[in-house]
């Protein structure tokens, strides 16, 4: 097995989207459409790499990415967004993020970026 990877997001079609390219790549992956099912899983499954979105309805993805460093503060999380706000990418970075991707993102650069951050 590759990795575990957890993908975040409101949004069914990208989860499957990404759930399905992942599984192709052997990854071992799970999906959470919100923050308090992401929590869960973080606890539960320790995923080597989450793809958090930053825009999610109830807790938005700050708040998510702060509770998985309380949980665990090694895990490695990118933030996937549609918006340019420079200030919260910004502060996802200083909580710990290692980068962001843009939506709608190219496929094979999160691919890529996937395969190095997921067993560094």
């Amino acid at each position: 097995m590759a990795g575990k990877l957890l993908i975040v997001d409101d949004q069914f079609g990208i989860r499957v989207l990404l759930k399905e390219i992942f599984q192709r790549e052997g990854y071992e992956t799970y999906q959470a459409a919100n923050g308090k099912r992401a929590l869960e899983i973080v606890k539960q499954k320790k995923p080597d790499l989450v793809l958090l979105d930053m825009k999610i309805p109830g807790m938005d993805g700050l708040e998510i990415l702060k509770r998985m460093k309380e949980i665990n503060e090694e895990i490695r999380v990118l933030i996937m967004t549609a918006y340019s706000e420079l200030n919260l990418l910004q502060e996802a970075v200083d909580l710990g993020a290692l980068g962001h991707f843009k939506k709608p993102f190219d496929i094979d650069e999160i691919r890529e970026v996937v395969k190095k951050y997921i067993n560094l």
